[in-house]
């Protein structure tokens, strides 16, 4: 196998790569699409390895927010090229795509948590990834309390402010490029008319996914999720980070199954910016 190395070559991934990116998902059986990726793509950055013919083999993405934050993800090798080092190289180069002061976290896999932590990297939370076949929460949820609306352009700076002190740093390129790509965005005001909550909805290959959902509390949270998920008929996806407990039981109700638990690491883990308990569900576990 290691025959492979001095015939592989550590470049920038381009959108010309999207198909090779997506059968290099398909062969470890995960589910990134071309939309997925392209949002990926723009924005940040996907590292990776091609071999002599030219076949992708590996990759890592990293994607920078707009401050001194910058999430890891993607990070994928072929099982034809694993014991050579390539996942740790194309996430080594990730990180050194930015600066040294940048707080870098990322979702590890159960085989990859020992590599971050030789990296540096420090476990500081859990992630807890839900599925379900097919929604059967309460259709009828409502309130007197708040109004639920569609996503408006104006609404976006309200959106990206909300977003910043659920995730500890504005992130107004992704959002922007996540919204594009949703299936539908949603806001939620109070009496005084205020954006105290918003979700969104991105269709997959596979699942629907749900995220982010930021809200004041767990029940507006769920009043976002019956919202994006009542119509849906198929699979669901919903990350939720630990701290969540009741949002997690009503899901159970609904029809949700807890499927693992990663964790989420970081590096430079005493500049992480500080968060205020509004991430009810996380956009993808690339994004942080």
């Amino acid at each position: 196998m290691t025959t492979y190395h001095n015939q592989l070559q550590l470049v920038l991934f381009n959108e010309n790569d999207i198909p090779g990116l997506i059968a290099l998902s398909d062969s470890v059986g995960w589910d990134y699409d071309e939309f997925e990726i392209r949002t990926v793509m723009l924005s940040g950055k996907i590292f990776g390895h091609k071999n002599a013919e030219g076949k992708i083999v590996s990759s890592a993405a990293i994607i920078t927010y707009d401050s001194n934050l910058a999430s890891i993800g993607m990070v994928i090798v072929h099982e034809n090229y694993r014991g050579l080092g390539l996942g740790k190289l194309a996430t080594q180069k990730c990180i050194e795509s930015v600066s040294e002061h940048t707080v870098i976290l990322l979702v590890a896999t159960k085989d990859g948590e020992p590599l971050y932590k030789k990296m540096g990297f420090t476990t500081v939370d859990y992630v807890h990834k839900y599925l379900a076949d097919s929604y059967i929460g309460a259709h009828n949820l409502a309130t007197n309390e708040c109004t639920i609306e569609d996503f408006n352009e104006q609404d976006f700076t309200d959106i990206v402010s909300l977003d910043a002190a659920a995730f500890g740093d504005k992130r107004s390129k992704f959002l922007r490029n996540r919204i594009k790509q949703s299936k539908r965005c949603i806001v939620m005001r109070d009496h005084q008319a205020n954006i105290i909550g918003f979700g969104m909805s991105i269709l997959g290959p596979i699942n629907l996914i749900l995220g982010p959902i930021i809200a004041p509390d767990s029940k507006t949270a769920s009043l976002i999720i019956n919202i994006l998920a009542k119509d849906h008929d198929g699979k669901l996806r919903i990350d939720i980070p630990s701290g969540h407990a009741e949002l997690m039981k009503w899901l159970e109700q609904s029809g949700f199954t807890e499927a693992n638990t990663p964790p989420v690491m970081i590096l430079h883990a005493e500049k992480m910016p500080t968060r205020n308990n509004t991430l009810f569900t996380i956009a993808a576990q690339i994004f942080g």
